[in-house]
């Protein structure tokens, strides 16, 4: 079964932005993916009206929700939605999460993963100083899902520093872990692909690294660099900048033989707190 990681260039405007993800999508679901990940905030980027958009698409007034659900049944494909701005279920004037979404290929939503991680830091770029959680709410869940191409882990962007995430979510049954980001051409620069291949090392997953590939208001540049890996930590696709569309098929056969001859999950060991304290001796 073969998936597809999406990589954009979303700008401010909703409709041409899903415009643009239509045609990628079904330029994946042409080439034979059954799953395809589209990038974080791939409907909206430069934009700070998250709690208006997330509240709207809450209460059935936005066109992000319809527009997947319908994209999905069309193409018959399975989307993971990048990054969706929505409130808790059931508290439409919450303060939205950073939703990532598995679509069905009926246009079901089979899951949300609620982004753990937000984006706090001080970068050496144009814009200088990114606080996502102005924005966002933290999620507090780990979600991995069943898909037609194995069992599927969530995560988003600064989600790839945490590597224990990774580690959950290679113990409740993840063989691919999608990665939705939004890397800054600096810290992309710096740190994403030793991240994504990492991550794909120490879980023995497949990742499914999509990406945001060039200039958008703000002003901010994003790093691109969308890429398959594989569970060996393989990069198998990648695409530099500008939008793209990446195939791969997942080698189950290969994945098994890889965890059967190298059973990390099996050697990992536990410690208490105490293992943390530093040795001393005396003389």
């Amino acid at each position: 079964m073969k998936a597809a990681v999406i990589q954009m260039v979303s700008q401010s405007d909703i409709a041409d932005n899903l415009a643009h993800a239509h045609t990628l999508l079904e330029r994946a679901a042409q080439g034979g993916a059954r799953l395809a990940v589209l990038p974080e905030n791939f409907a909206a980027m430069g934009r700070r009206d998250s709690a208006a958009m997330g509240r709207a698409e809450a209460l059935g007034d936005g066109p992000i929700l319809p527009w997947l659900k319908q994209t999905a049944r069309d193409l018959k494909l399975w989307i993971v939605a990048g990054t969706v701005p929505l409130p808790p279920v059931g508290q439409p004037d919450a303060k939205a999460n950073a939703c990532s979404l598995l679509i069905d290929d009926q246009g079901q939503q089979v899951a949300r993963y609620d982004k753990l991680h937000l984006f706090d830091v001080d970068v050496a770029d144009n814009r200088g100083r990114y606080r996502e959680s102005d924005d966002y709410a933290h999620g507090n869940q780990v979600v991995v899902a069943d898909t037609p191409v194995g069992r599927l882990g969530l995560s988003v962007c600064y989600d790839l520093r945490f590597p224990e995430l990774y580690s959950a979510l290679r113990e409740a049954g993840a063989e691919l872990i999608s990665a939705p980001a939004a890397f800054t051409a600096v810290t992309g620069a710096a740190h994403w692909e030793v991240l994504i291949r990492a991550r794909a090392i120490e879980t023995q997953c497949y990742v499914l690294a999509a990406a945001q590939g060039g200039t958008h208001p703000g002003p901010r540049e994003t790093f691109g660099h969308a890429a398959i890996v594989d569970p060996w930590g393989r990069i198998v696709a990648e695409q530099d900048t500008g939008e793209a569309v990446l195939l791969a098929e997942r080698d189950s056969s290969e994945q098994a033989s890889i965890r059967a001859r190298m059973p990390v999950a099996l050697h990992r060991r536990f410690f208490s707190q105490d293992a943390l304290r530093p040795a001393y001796t005396s003389e």
